[in-house]
């Protein structure tokens, strides 16, 4: 399966918003409102659960600066990935794109379609309003 959001504009460079990216405390600001839990696991891993949700490890994969990050799943049980592409369109302006690959069964892709695009939507919203 796999899922890309539209691309959004940042008024940032591209170094400033790899930089924001790469610090994995950061994701709890751009975690949408329904948020229970978020640990700081280490500087390469985190853990997220949303409300109703089981949680979520994940775990940097790659790092090509400045212009992807990729996260994946810290488990075998639910292997995906989930990566940011930043690409420079001027000094301060930059682009996002985030996108998500993983392998699931077509049951499973069908009830997790929905949550995990809008999950993604928000965090690259919340990019956009945190780096302002």
């Amino acid at each position: 399966m796999y899922i890309e959001t539209p691309k959004k504009n940042i008024s940032k460079s591209q170094e400033q918003v790899f930089d924001f990216l790469i610090e994995l405390k950061n994701f709890e600001k751009l975690m949408p409102n329904s948020i229970d839990k978020f640990e700081l696991i280490n500087e390469d891993r985190f853990l997220f659960a949303l409300k109703g949700m089981p949680e979520i490890v994940l775990q940097r994969k790659e790092q090509h600066p400045h212009n992807k990050i990729v996260l994946g799943a810290a488990s075998d049980k639910l292997p995906f990935t989930l990566t940011a592409d930043i690409l420079s369109i001027a000094d301060n302006e930059t682009q996002v794109v985030l996108s998500f690959q993983g392998e699931f069964n077509a049951m499973m892709a069908m009830m997790i379609k929905t949550p995990i695009t809008n999950f993604m939507d928000t965090l690259l919203e919340n990019l956009g309003e945190t780096l302002v």
